[in-house]
């Protein structure tokens, strides 16, 4: 389980192509300290598992859904990525229960610098909207943000200067790619309360 709250970027270091699935390459730096092979780690959102060690590179298998239904399949060698390793029990929970599994991907339609933050707003499709509210949580490339607005289309969060230093981003630009994870608690009450919806105003 993550929090959201990025520790560092890295940089994708090597790619290739295996038997069906991808191998990434990422130089972690110091973050690979106390990290063993098996560890999980969150690239960018997407909780992968490390396969090998050499120095402060660490390879991650990454399967073909994956690749599909998150951004990683847009990565090359150069690109940064945002990086949290797993938490302890002991560590506070400052961001939000973060599973890495991505839902979908989503693109920004705006980036607007203004005094203090940042106002983003990203396009998405209409089933990740429907699992967002106004002020709840959501994960952008692996970063816990509270939503400022949420309709048909698109939602909307702003980012203070901190935030764009240490994450990837302070680099994107409308039009980018980026991977969503919506509220796990948001998505259990939905399933949960959806086959009762019908069912309102017909007893």
């Amino acid at each position: 389980m993550f929090t959201g709250i990025i520790e560092g970027k890295g940089r994708l270091s090597g790619v290739s192509d295996r038997g069906g699935h991808r191998v990434l390459q990422i130089d972690l730096g110091p973050l690979t300290e106390d990290v063993p092979i098996g560890a999980s780690i969150a690239v960018s959102g997407v909780c992968l598992t490390v396969t090998t060690i050499s120095s402060s590179v660490c390879s991650f298998d990454v399967i073909r859904e994956t690749l599909e239904r998150t951004s990683l399949s847009k990565l090359r060698v150069g690109s940064m990525v945002n990086v949290e390793r797993a938490m302890l029990a002991t560590s506070r929970l400052d961001g939000h229960i973060v599973q890495g599994h991505v839902d979908g991907t989503g693109s920004i339609r705006r980036k607007d610098r203004q005094s203090g933050q940042t106002l983003f707003e990203i396009e998405a499709a209409r089933d990740l909207l429907a699992q967002m509210v106004l002020k709840g949580s959501i994960t952008v490339d692996g970063v816990s943000l509270t939503l400022t607005a949420v309709d048909a289309t698109s939602f909307c969060f702003a980012a203070i200067p901190h935030t764009l230093e240490v994450t990837t981003l302070g680099e994107r630009r409308a039009g980018d790619t980026v991977n969503l994870e919506t509220d796990v608690i948001g998505k259990w009450v939905k399933r949960i309360v959806e086959p009762y919806l019908g069912t309102l105003g017909r007893s």
